[in-house]
């Protein structure tokens, strides 16, 4: 078998489909009943952005920053046997507020014995507290919803999938426990 020719046949016209042809008409059927799914389609609602975010930098986080701290943070700095407010504060330069919800301590509560010295950081009285109104006691969900309320927070877990929904909510950065210090991200340019 030799190789085909790869030059142009001289003369030849592309064929065009005429007005007539069967393909045109079932296109034309195909268009009107595209028309009708406009109307059964489901208008979603896309919240708007706040006005203190400029593009993804939040422009409302500034010294001194408010630290929302999850149970697993605190069991982790412990484990790493870092001070939670010195280790905050050198990492962002700046004065830090940890600040707690009744949903943590109470998930702490739960845990038991085993996390009582947690408990007890958790406690202290320098940190600051904040009241939950909502039922049930789940920490995440709460810190999620405080966090897409109000965006003057940092976000403290080690949590996979706090952090996985955290990231969705545009201009808040985490903060984590990692190889005995505390590192962040998603923090503004200017605030750095």
């Amino acid at each position: 078998m030799g190789v085909a020719k790869k030059t142009k046949k001289f003369a030849q016209v592309k064929r065009a489909i005429t007005k007539r042809d069967e393909r045109v008409k079932q296109s034309a059927a195909g268009n009107k009943k595209d028309d009708k799914k406009p109307k059964d389609e489901v208008i979603r609602h896309i919240p708007n952005a706040p006005s203190n975010m400029f593009f993804a930098a939040n422009t409302a986080l500034g010294p001194p920053y408010h630290v929302l701290v999850d149970t697993n943070f605190v069991s982790h700095s412990i484990r790493a046997k870092t001070d939670l407010l010195t280790s905050m504060m050198d990492l962002l330069y700046a004065k830090c507020i940890p600040t707690f919800t009744d949903c943590t301590i109470a998930e702490l509560e739960k845990l038991g014995d085993k996390f009582r010295l947690a408990l007890r950081v958790a406690k202290d009285p320098r940190w600051e507290r904040i009241r939950c109104s909502h039922p049930g006691t789940y920490a995440d969900d709460c810190i999620v919803d405080r966090v897409s309320k109000h965006r003057i927070y940092i976000v403290a877990t080690n949590d996979k999938d706090l952090v996985r929904r955290i990231r969705k909510i545009p201009g808040v950065p985490i903060m984590k426990v990692a190889r005995a210090k505390f590192t962040i991200e998603k923090l503004p340019d200017h605030f750095e």
